[in-house]
């Protein structure tokens, strides 16, 4: 008797497996957009399907087989118009096993970040071929409209296949020149896992455990970069804190309030130890200061233990680094935890002008902290209150409610 899973369940095990049908696809018939295509639709298959069939007994093997079937219907109706019957005739039957139980997904992280895309457009498609993100999340992570993700992937799945790029790691030399990229999907992806920016979890697990998979792959590949080496502590650091965020109601515990002792001690370990190596042997860059930053939350014991002073003199080296309005954001918390909540807001009067934040819940939500810890509790609920009606994601939204209420 089949199992009938739930969506949940087939939802997670679908974004997982997203990846590891594309690759075999891409190999084995060539033809980025079009395999993509026919992922989906295997996918949108699977999504229909299992639920009421239950899971077939080979998941991965089901999906390729289908997705493998459309693209050969593709191939065919290609070659029909173009009078090419007898290329069509020489391909693999549809029921041969499936492609070979091989990783592809590193591979395919570097064809979505190929330099003939801009850098939008190849962290969109990541998202979406590797990350396992529909269209809506990677909008909301981007702070961009929806229509605005889908333009970029369609653009970025076209200029794949008019470039005619291959599907293979490129050569040694070539690798540096797209980490960049490649380093920030992979942030942006564990960021999607470790606070979702929708939904009722506030972790999605599969998608942070994907990236922190993913980067060690790439660090194997490439000892010698730092900021790969940073983005890999920066992960393990801050996934340590995972089992204390959430209460067992499902309520969201803010970092002063979390039991430490829940925290993974061995996550921390390896991610102090790989981060304090690396800051003495690479060049330092924005990835590994931010893991100097959640290092230094790490090793307090106590929340009024923390080194805020340090905390606020790497921040200030990060947005001399890489500026943005998120580093900005986090830098005024310093600010605030150094010389006061007062100097604090003078400095997110400033910061809100950015358009980027302009509406953001964080930007509330920071603006609500403050106040609280300024004693201006009626202006600190109403900010609360803003920041739980910004939010799409609904352990933040319940936990800015009930700060809210204990005014």
């Amino acid at each position: 008797m089949p199992h009938s899973p739930a969506s949940a369940e087939i939802e997670a095990l679908l974004r997982e497996l997203a990846p590891q049908i594309l690759g075999p696809l891409v190999r084995r018939y060539g033809g980025f957009d079009t395999c993509e295509d026919a992922v989906q639709e295997a996918l949108l298959a699977a999504s229909q399907q299992w639920p009421e069939d239950g899971l077939p007994e080979n998941p991965r093997g089901w999906l390729i087989t289908v997705a493998s079937r459309r693209r050969i219907e593709m191939l065919r109706s290609e070659a029909a118009r173009q009078h090419r019957e007898l290329a069509v005739s020489l391909l693999e039957p549809v029921d041969q096993p499936p492609a070979a139980d091989a990783d592809d997904t590193l591979t395919l992280l570097f064809l979505c970040c190929h330099p003939a895309l801009t850098t939008h457009s190849q962290i969109a498609l990541t998202l979406r071929a590797v990350g396992g993100l529909t269209t809506g999340e990677i909008a909301r992570a981007f702070l961009v409209p929806e229509s605005t993700i889908g333009q970029r992937i369609s653009r970025a799945k076209a200029k794949i296949k008019a470039g005619g790029a291959e599907f293979r790691l490129p050569p040694p030399e070539e690798l540096s020149g797209r980490l960049a990229a490649v380093l920030h999907v992979l942030y942006l992806v564990f960021n999607e896992g470790y606070t979702a920016s929708s939904g009722e979890s506030l972790h999605r697990v599969e998608l942070s455990s994907e990236a922190i998979r993913l980067t060690r792959q790439l660090r194997d590949r490439l000892p010698g970069e730092g900021e790969v080496a940073g983005l890999l502590a920066l992960m393990l650091l801050t996934d340590a804190r995972r089992p204390a965020r959430v209460s067992t109601d499902g309520l969201l515990i803010p970092l002063p309030e979390q039991d430490r002792k829940l925290w993974n001690a061995d996550a921390i370990v390896e991610g102090n130890e790989l981060i304090s190596r690396t800051l003495r042997e690479a060049p330092i860059g924005p990835y590994q200061l931010q893991a100097a930053i959640a290092a230094v939350h790490d090793e307090a014991t106590r929340a009024e233990d923390t080194d805020w002073r340090q905390i606020l003199v790497l921040y200030e080296l990060l947005e001399s680094l890489a500026p943005g309005p998120m580093v900005s954001l986090n830098r005024i918390v310093a600010v605030a935890m150094v010389h006061g909540p007062g100097v604090g807001l003078e400095r997110l009067a400033t910061a809100e002008q950015d358009p980027a934040l302009r509406g953001h819940h964080r930007l509330a939500a920071v603006r609500a902290h403050l106040l609280d810890l300024a004693g201006e509790k009626e202006a600190a609920r109403e900010a609360y209150q803003l920041a739980a009606r910004l939010t799409l994601s609904v352990p933040e939204r319940n936990y800015l409610e009930s700060r809210a209420a204990s005014f």
